[in-house]
């Protein structure tokens, strides 16, 4: 049987998603959570990764068991799960469902603070600085959309054998202090959205023109782009599919 499991985490004690050989991630924290309550090795694939700090409002994985999930697992795995990992649904699939390669679009949100707000200091970026021309950096975003290729926003040396992408959304918004980058893709690549958002706050604070912005997309060099957000304020918001999930609990 094979099942989605829907959670959501804080990031800022793990290295991302992905299970790795020195450091701690969520992927790891899940598994071994699983293999022990349900008494068989579990394995995960997850619907991307997420990079060290970044959160995951929504995030989607899947695995297989060969018996049936019992009605009080949800909240037996949330009891066992430390507090800033938090399962809130488990789906039973098609066998050939995937979490990652059946999913549409991606939505991402970038959280900053204008000003200092420590209640806001795990998931934003904080700047001292409320002088930012959001309009300019809203004129600047919507040249995303002509464009598919996004090397110069990707992390160098990636495997990756496309830097295709198509963003659907790519919008800033403002309330009081909060300001949020809204974007949506079909995929992103590494780093992606932290740099796309480095190189638009360098449109905002009148760093370099909206001009200079679209030349360096056509760059295709990630040496050309501004420096990468910081990980504590992007947020893993949506992950579209296109099947509807039914609920096991």
């Amino acid at each position: 049987m094979r099942y989605f499991v829907e959670l959501s985490y804080n990031g800022n004690e793990y290295h991302g998603w992905q299970n790795q050989p020195n450091a701690i991630s969520i992927q790891e924290v899940l598994e071994n959570a699983l293999s022990i309550l349900l008494r068989q090795q579990i394995s995960l694939m997850g619907c991307g990764r997420t990079d060290a700090g970044v959160h995951a409002e929504q995030f989607f994985a899947h695995f297989d068991i060969s018996k049936k999930l019992d009605n009080n697992f949800l909240y037996k795995i949330n009891a066992f799960l430390p507090e800033d990992v938090a399962i809130h649904h488990f789906f039973l699939v098609n066998e050939n469902a995937h979490a990652r390669f059946d999913a549409t679009s991606r939505s991402y949100e970038y959280r900053i603070y204008l000003g200092k707000n420590p209640f806001y200091l795990d998931t934003t970026w904080q700047i001292h600085s409320k002088k930012i021309d959001v309009s300019l950096m809203n004129k600047a975003a919507k040249e995303l959309y002509n464009y598919t290729n996004f090397k110069s926003f990707s992390r160098s040396n990636t495997d990756v054998k496309t830097y295709e992408c198509i963003i659907s959304k790519a919008t800033w918004g403002k309330e009081d202090n909060l300001l949020i980058f809204y974007i949506t893709a079909n995929r992103f690549l590494r780093n992606m959205v932290r740099a796309i958002v480095g190189t638009l706050l360098d449109v905002g604070f009148g760093n370099i023109t909206i001009e200079e912005f679209i030349l360096i997309i056509e760059s295709k060099n990630r040496s050309n782009a501004g420096a990468s957000a910081k990980a504590k304020g992007l947020f893993l918001t949506e992950i579209k599919y296109p099947f509807k999930f039914i609920s096991n609990e």
